[in-house]
């Protein structure tokens, strides 16, 4: 009798677990339905490229770009100006230096994308 009733419990909690399953997906599957929701892949791909972007900016700024401005504004210790009122210090050169700095990556950052997207243009849509 009592194995009769455990027959029919396991019998019972099994088709309920089957009735559950029914409309759950794989793992796989899920997990494919994840990726495109969210665009993952598209996601990491501009992760990819952003990092490659930003390679080929800093090298263009550094390699190219930073030598042609050392020859216009004076070389020597101005980097390092320094100005000091009673306990405060204010780097005012590494200050100035990282404005310069930020004002030629947003240069050449505008440069290429406008170049990159002059494709676009043809197209009706603007910038």
């Amino acid at each position: 009798m009592i194995e009769k009733k455990i027959g029919e419990a396991t019998q019972y909690i099994g088709n309920g677990i089957l009735a559950i399953g029914k409309g759950a997906m794989r793992f796989d599957e899920e997990f494919m339905v994840f990726l495109q929701k969210y665009q993952i892949i598209g996601l990491a791909v501009a992760v990819v490229i952003g990092t490659a972007a930003t390679k080929f900016v800093n090298s263009t700024v550094t390699d190219i770009i930073m030598p042609v401005v050392a020859v216009i504004i004076p070389s020597g210790t101005w980097q390092t100006a320094m100005l000091e009122i009673g306990p405060l210090k204010f780097l005012i050169g590494d200050y100035v230096s990282a404005i310069i700095d930020f004002v030629i990556l947003a240069l050449v950052i505008f440069l290429a994308v406008k170049y990159l997207m002059k494709g676009d243009m043809g197209s009706g849509k603007k910038i």
